[in-house]
């Protein structure tokens, strides 16, 4: 991937991104208890929101704007410590700017209002434009390419779109466009969403991201405000209106390299935060974390390194096709096509495969574990054996459609009261 190229370096210069970040995320359940979605660990070291600000500061956009609502604590303290690099008198930053009912009393009621709620305060930015995205999105974009073709075409909106299986779909907005990309319908969510031109397999989804020019923009926002049967959000109510009578562009999102559909995923279920991290297992998985052209970053925690210890036939700490992060020791257990993040412990004589495992957790000994996420802060006591009864699995924890059992440590406390 390339960043900013000359011919749009005024164009990112003058572009600031706005980065939503309020969501609850109830479809997560326990892993947004405590914390907003983009809060939320990711492939072992990160967090969700560390994606789009990485493709911001990559592409060569460097005043961003964070608007948060929900728990947003932990969010917030990220943010500050892993963020907090740019400069301010270059006109650089990433800032916070959570809800604070600025023209009524009431809170966010949706992605358009979150906006239009801090109009004043992006007034006082002067930008030319306004590149809208989510906080809670797993992918790696050059934002330069998508503002230079908005750009190019005379747009007066454009949204990011990428391909997606029409069963899919129904959880989308889904636009239907013409042989120039101009899109000519616009639905969120259709119960039966339309195929793209030469497909009958695929429709073209939005990712909830969009580029306004900033006048556009306060207009469209200001006219949706006065609107009592709206639900001010773009995919629902600014886009679909917009569509009717402006110049609105899809720009699909592919690989620069080979031209095909790029990796793009939402992680706002159980099942697919499953999936996304266990792709970051593969040899050669789509979403390359090892590629130094296109870093992510994050806050770096100051750790030791894993450890790998005792080499025993019958106790032996191994790790095949995982990812370890910083801080982690296994001792004496065998690990296999696991991601484990910062500062887990797994105990001796424990066996335990395609497992996501957040930050503090302690695993003891002679456990068996087998798709599954365990939380933050667990304490699984020895001999703990889930992933292969699914009815005992159900009353104990929460089972996904897909079969991927989720531990909490408030669920755990609560089994093991049981057994008591």
């Amino acid at each position: 991937m390339q960043g900013a190229t000359t011919s749009n370096y005024a164009t990112l210069k003058n572009t600031l991104a706005l980065i939503l970040a309020g969501g609850s995320g109830t479809r997560l359940r326990s892993l947004t208890r405590w914390h907003s979605k983009p809060a939320v660990p990711f492939g072992g070291k990160f967090r969700t929101i560390d994606f789009p600000l990485s493709n911001c500061i990559n592409s060569g956009i460097r005043q961003i704007s964070i608007l948060t609502q929900y728990k947003s604590h932990s969010l917030n303290t990220h943010i500050q410590r892993g963020w907090s690099f740019l400069r301010p008198e270059l006109g650089e930053f990433v800032e916070l700017l959570p809800a604070q009912q600025r023209v009524r009393d009431s809170w966010y009621t949706g992605t358009a209002d979150a906006v239009f709620q801090n109009l004043d305060i992006i007034d006082t930015v002067h930008p030319d434009y306004v590149l809208i995205l989510a906080g809670d999105h797993i992918y790696k974009m050059n934002y330069a390419l998508m503002l230079e073709q908005h750009v190019a075409s005379g747009a007066d909106i454009t949204v990011g779109c990428i391909e997606v299986p029409v069963k899919a779909a129904r959880e989308f907005g889904v636009m239907s466009v013409d042989a120039d990309n101009r899109i000519l319908e616009f639905n969120e969510k259709p119960a039966q969403p339309k195929t793209m031109p030469g497909s009958s397999s695929l429709s073209l989804a939005s990712m909830g991201i969009y580029v306004f020019p900033k006048p556009l923009l306060e207009e469209l926002l200001t006219a949706d405000s006065d609107l009592t049967d709206s639900a001010h959000d773009f995919g629902k109510n600014i886009i679909p209106r917009a569509v009717k009578s402006l110049k609105v562009m899809a720009y699909p999102f592919r690989d620069e390299n080979t031209g095909d559909t790029a990796y793009w995923r939402d992680v706002g279920t159980i099942d697919s935060y499953y999936d996304a991290n266990m792709d970051l297992l593969s040899v050669t998985p789509q979403l390359n974390l090892y590629d130094q052209s296109w870093p992510i970053w994050t806050h770096q925690e100051q750790l030791p390194p894993a450890k790998f210890v005792f080499d025993d036939d019958n106790r032996r700490g191994m790790a095949v096709d995982s990812l370890v992060s910083a801080g982690c020791i296994v001792s004496g257990s065998k690990l296999s096509h696991c991601l484990l993040s910062n500062n887990v412990r797994v105990h001796s004589y424990s066996e335990i495969q395609d497992a996501v495992i957040l930050p503090n957790v302690d695993i003891g000994r002679h456990c068996r574990l087998r798709r599954v996420i365990i939380d933050r802060d667990c304490q699984i006591p020895p001999g703990t054996v889930i992933g292969y009864d699914p009815e005992k699995d159900a009353r104990q924890f929460h089972v996904s459609p897909n079969g991927v059992v989720l531990v909490s440590a408030e669920m755990l406390r609560k089994a093991l009261s049981h057994v008591a």
